[in-house]
């Protein structure tokens, strides 16, 4: 029996990344050998087991056959005489197809360390094309190793391309797609993911809302980059750099999506892009296992960033609907993450990713203004309905005082 250490933290080991988890191949032993060793058995489908101290996974060496469409249909040989060299052949990309063995001995068949020098992600074999997952696992390095300089082969790109056409991609379910995208939304440079996703022509298969988005244009006076689809890009590079949360990144993606069905009529303006949007929001939240926090936001954000951008001249009245509608009162994390989204939204434009965006403080102050109106004391003095008018009463009322406080201390300025 040969033990080796296989996949990403090789990979991560000559770039230098630190790695969270190590996994190991084994080659000329059988499930009932390890069994005796006291491992535990975990895998359904080819047997992977747990070390029985470290916990780790080991894996038998395999080889894959496909058998029939889509991501599960192949058979599995996972018998004594496979080798390392065998079971590397079967992996995505050459970055992954590389071992090291108990002695620190680097087994390297297909060229993979020679791509990390070069920084290309490249199919070790044609076999790549006979799972469809690979599309999103290549979208997903190229993002996240974009930082390093990585680029994806020509003939990868090219191959990627073939598997969109023939409808490979087509088998994919979308527990899959949430699951890799939902990576990639957490990750670095998440823009590249979508991009790579579109230059294979996978994005509009996938995500044809988003895809619908590219080449529509917008006024050059509120958007110096013109392109809807670039733009998106463009406020997820901002949504990156000003939170983590994937439900801020995912409303960001998904904020202007009623773009993309704007009547040719009415270009370059976009009138009721908002509530176009929502439609598509839940029609892609139907058809994907969004998680409802990433949803939710996504209908805000598309909804009233509109009103967020306007925030300095709203009415009293709009702003007391704005707040309410966002429910920032029982939900004011959310409606933080609103507003940094809208942040996101304002700032990705060619030329403007610097700019101010005075509107989030304003309504932040502004929902604390309105927060601190005393419910429970107007409460005691009505009774029924008439309850939750004394505070909308009261609420808007304050906010009222708040505009012309903030334009008094604007003209004093």
């Amino acid at each position: 029996m040969q033990v080796y250490l296989v996949g990403g933290a090789v990979r991560d080991e000559q770039l230098g990344i630190p790695h969270k988890e190590r996994d190991w191949c084994v080659v000329g032993t059988t499930p009932g050998e390890l069994i005796d060793l006291g491992f535990r058995q975990v895998g359904k489908d080819f047997p992977v087991f747990l070390h029985p101290e470290s916990g780790e996974e080991y894996a038998l060496a395999r080889t894959e056959r496909k058998t029939a469409p889509g991501y599960h249909g192949f058979a599995f040989d996972c018998s004594k005489n496979v080798t390392i060299e065998d079971d590397l052949r079967r992996r995505d990309l050459t970055i992954n197809a590389i071992a090291r063995d108990s002695d620190g001995n680097v087994v390297d068949p297909y060229g993979g360390m020679r791509d990390i020098e070069q920084r290309v992600l490249r199919h070790v074999s044609d076999a790549f094309a006979e799972d469809p997952v690979r599309i999103l696992r290549v979208a997903k390095f190229a993002a996240r190793f974009s930082s390093l300089g990585f680029t994806i082969a020509p003939e990868t790109v090219s191959l990627m391309q073939r598997m969109v056409g023939n409808g490979e991609i087509d088998t994919l379910v979308p527990d899959r797609v949430w699951k890799e995208t939902e990576a990639a939304l957490r990750g670095q440079h998440v823009r590249v993911y979508f991009e790579v996703l579109r230059e294979c022509g996978a994005l509009r298969i996938l995500f044809p809302e988003v895809d619908a988005l590219f080449g529509v244009p917008q006024p050059e006076k509120w958007h110096p980059e013109i392109d809807t689809g670039l733009h998106v890009m463009m406020v997820l590079d901002q949504a990156e750099a000003l939170s983590s949360d994937l439900e801020v990144r995912f409303a960001a993606l998904t904020h202007d999506l009623g773009k993309g069905n704007t009547p040719k009529s009415k270009l370059p303006s976009h009138p009721g892009h908002e509530i176009r949007g929502c439609k598509l929001i839940r029609e892609l939240a139907e058809r994907m296992p969004i998680p409802n926090d990433c949803r939710d936001l996504a209908l805000l954000v598309a909804e009233f960033h509109t009103h967020c951008h306007r925030a300095l001249t709203l009415r009293a009245k709009t702003l007391l609907k704005v707040l309410e509608r966002t429910d920032a009162f029982r939900r004011p994390r959310r409606f933080e993450r609103f507003l940094i989204t809208c942040e996101a939204d304002a700032r990705g434009r060619a030329s403007l990713e610097n700019r101010r965006y005075p509107q989030a403080d304003y309504l932040r102050r502004a929902f604390e203004t309105a927060a601190a109106v005393d419910a429970g004391t107007i409460a005691k003095r009505h009774e029924g309905q008439a309850i939750p008018t004394a505070i909308r009463r009261a609420r808007k009322q304050a906010l009222s005082e708040f505009r012309r406080s903030v334009a008094v201390k604007i003209q004093e300025d």
